[in-house]
């Protein structure tokens, strides 16, 4: 079978990157993968039907303390480039997590402090090595190192979170997979036993909701190629990004019209804001450190996703490069979204409703406590929906019972969950109507009363264009009711004006970490909700390739120091979302999903309303038409 050139890697493709890499990498038996991954084929050679089927692989050497990274041919069975990335950190993958935990719970002054804790069995104990970030330590410096936060799961078993072991950090060596030291800053009394996840009664009025498509779904399926409703798009894997789209477009009169070459959630980063003990440390860049892609659950009918579906597998791997398979990693299927558009002619009595119809296409990543869903929305008017759902358990922390929270709140007794931000980076390379395109910011005010705006009524549309990267650092701004638009300057449409694309914001915050803080300068991405910038094929990561263990400077900051050109060139627009959570006692023991949000909407792309034709529902009623 032939593979399209974006499709992800096969198992036999990752065996055989694995293979070459053990072969001619020059590195020692210890050497593990923390990526195998489909590198992606030039511009031009695909268009030009010569892209070849290659592989980006980065390996962690213990016996070095080295990462190296290049890119396999896979057709020649060759590297075609590899090397080491000095100084840097590859991601800490799911073995080398469990492995340090599991380290951790042998240390015996680890041992010793969960004694002077009441704690003795250490099979009921949870330790989470998590990435330890930056902070000019110096017994730190150029070790690779894990931070550890504990927990005592509770007597049913069904929650590892539900005791937390307050004050208490195993500072562990992920590259001899020992303990170095352990942060203890005073014993806190572990919380009581908390309700149990799993309930023995449950409600028992909840009727069955049954979702029939009689004639089958409306999409079609292609590989990994996609058809609904006159969008196409291509369906993409990567074990650090998780679910990517490419070529997506919209059919308009006989022509399919690209809209973007590619779409991704580039990088998240949870900042916690408890300054106290080692609480400071919790900053998880859950993409750049860890990798979404390879924490994708294998989705559920019935559970995860209702109605008919079609699951995408995926293929991942272990940490020995072992090929690894991610049953129904991605979901798809048509959710029926209300009312479209709808008329009633008060003259005539006439209706006509149009119901509508979007298509879903989702994953699920179970990172630690955390579980994210990423929502990708298509609509038959041409509208593309982003979102996230994020459940699962908030971090819990401990204090004593009867103790009020200092940075947080309490969700049970004796336990506490500090406020933090999910701060999520979309990436979303651009192509409104063909390759080069522009970039414009649009605000709302209101002149001042006077000759202008005599009746104090007027509203003022201002549209600005961004020419460079540097103009292009924005934020948001309620006042101003501020959008953003992709618009191609080399089309004109039937009212003279340029096709393009909206971007609306929706639910988000600004930080509260200070951008000179250790996290603020690993993540610089997270102070400005918009930013564009002129395309580079390395540039796909907005904290950089290896944030893990970083110093920081990396990534968005220092690419648009360049200040490049935006006008009628290849652009990448970057869109930040921040969720701003303080827990609530309703979100324990397991937290109901939350939802945050944004659209991108045409703006001058069609001539009219391009859901005219959506057919009205079967009724057997007058009311539809």
């Amino acid at each position: 079978m032939t593979r399209h050139p974006l499709d992800p890697l096969t198992q036999d493709e990752i065996a055989r990157a694995r293979d070459i890499v053990r072969r001619d990498g020059g590195l020692s038996a210890a050497a593990w993968f923390e990526t195998i991954a489909l590198q992606e084929p030039d511009r031009a050679a695909l268009a030009e039907g010569r892209a070849r089927r290659e592989a980006f692989i980065c390996c962690y050497d213990p016996a070095t303390g080295s990462t190296w990274d290049g890119v396999a041919d896979l057709e020649s069975g060759s590297l075609r480039r590899w090397a080491e990335a000095s100084g840097m950190h590859a991601r800490i993958v799911a073995d080398e997590f469990a492995a340090g935990g599991e380290a951790a719970k042998k240390d015996p002054r680890f041992i010793a402090a969960c004694a002077r804790r009441g704690i003795t069995d250490m099979d009921s104990v949870l330790v989470e090595a998590w990435a330890a970030g930056y902070f000019g330590i110096a017994e730190e410096e150029g070790q690779r190192i894990a931070y550890g936060h504990c927990w005592v799961r509770n007597a049913s078993g069904d929650n590892p979170y539900a005791r937390p072991i307050a004050n208490l950090h195993p500072v562990i060596d992920l590259r001899h997979m020992e303990v170095i030291r352990v942060d203890d800053f005073g014993v806190v009394p572990l919380p009581p036993d908390s309700a149990d996840i799993i309930q023995t009664v449950t409600r028992a009025d909840l009727k069955p909701l049954e979702i029939i498509q009689s004639e089958g779904p409306s999409f079609t399926v292609d590989g990994h190629e996609v058809r609904w409703q006159n969008w196409r798009m291509r369906v993409g894997f990567h074990v650090r990004d998780g679910l990517i789209l490419h070529d997506i477009g919209y059919e308009d009169r006989g022509r399919v019209r690209p809209i973007m070459h590619r779409a991704s959630m580039a990088e998240m980063v949870v900042p916690y804001g408890d300054p106290t003990g080692g609480n400071y440390r919790r900053n998880a860049f859950d993409t750049g450190e860890y990798g979404v892609g390879q924490f994708l659950d294998s989705l559920t009918l019935g559970c995860d996703c209702l109605g008919l579906i079609h699951y995408f597998d995926a293929w991942g791997h272990d940490w020995q490069g072992k090929p690894k398979l991610i049953k129904n990693a991605i979901c798809m299927h048509e959710e029926d979204f209300g009312t479209l558009w709808k008329f009633t002619n008060w003259l005539t009595g006439q209706v006509t409703v149009k119901r509508s119809r979007r298509l879903v296409i989702s994953s699920v990543a179970t990172i630690g406590n955390y579980v994210y869903g990423f929502f990708w929305y298509f609509y038959q008017d041409g509208n593309i929906g982003v979102e996230v759902k994020a459940t699962g358990i908030p971090f819990a922390s401990a204090l004593p019972v009867g103790k009020a929270s200092a940075y947080g709140a309490l969700m049970a007794p004796g336990i506490e969950a500090h406020v933090h931000q999910h701060v999520f980076c979309y990436r979303f390379d651009m192509a409104v109507d063909g390759p080069r395109n522009s970039v414009k910011e649009v605000n709302f005010s209101a002149p001042p009363m006077g000759a202008a705006n005599p009746h104090g009524n007027a509203i003022r549309i201002d549209e600005t264009l961004l020419a460079s990267e540097l103009a292009a650092c924005r934020d948001i701004d309620l006042a101003a009711q501020r959008y953003w638009k992709v618009v191609n300057p080399n089309i004109v449409n039937d009212l003279g004006e340029h096709p393009g694309y909206k971007l609306v914001p929706g639910v988000n915050a600004l930080p509260y970490q200070h951008p000179d803080s250790h996290v603020g300068r690993r993540a610089g991405f997270m102070y400005h909700h918009f930013w564009a910038t002129q395309f580079s094929a390395e540039e796909l990561y907005p904290a950089g390739t290896y944030p893990n263990q970083h110093m920081g400077g990396d990534g968005l900051p220092r690419w648009i120091r360049q200040d490049r050109s935006l006008v009628n060139k290849d652009v990448v627009v970057w869109y930040v979302m921040n969720y701003h959570h303080l827990p609530r006692p309703e979100d324990w023991p397991v937290q109901p999903c939350v939802y945050a949000n944004f659209h991108w909407m045409p703006v001058g792309f069609f001539t009219a309303n391009p859901a005219l034709d959506v057919p009205s529902p079967k009724s057997k009623s007058s009311c539809c038409c």
